[in-house]
């Protein structure tokens, strides 16, 4: 699924994101908004990972969206 994808289904793809990321919580997720940047920073931030670890979470995420 393309970001474009996500960011129009944001309120249906927002529990599944809790699912995949459980440290995020319903604030954080209303605030993201379907916004991939924001997401990967919210994620590399809850998790304390590095950027390009998060992206590469998001990424898989979002190809794993069908």
């Amino acid at each position: 699924m393309n970001w474009d994808q996500i960011s129009g289904q944001w309120k249906q793809m927002k529990g599944k994101a809790k699912v995949q990321w459980g440290k995020l919580t319903d604030d954080d997720l209303d605030v993201l908004d379907g916004r991939r940047d924001q997401l990967v920073g919210r994620v590399q931030e809850r998790y304390g990972i590095a950027r390009e670890e998060a992206e590469r979470q998001v990424d898989d995420w979002s190809r794993n969206m069908n």
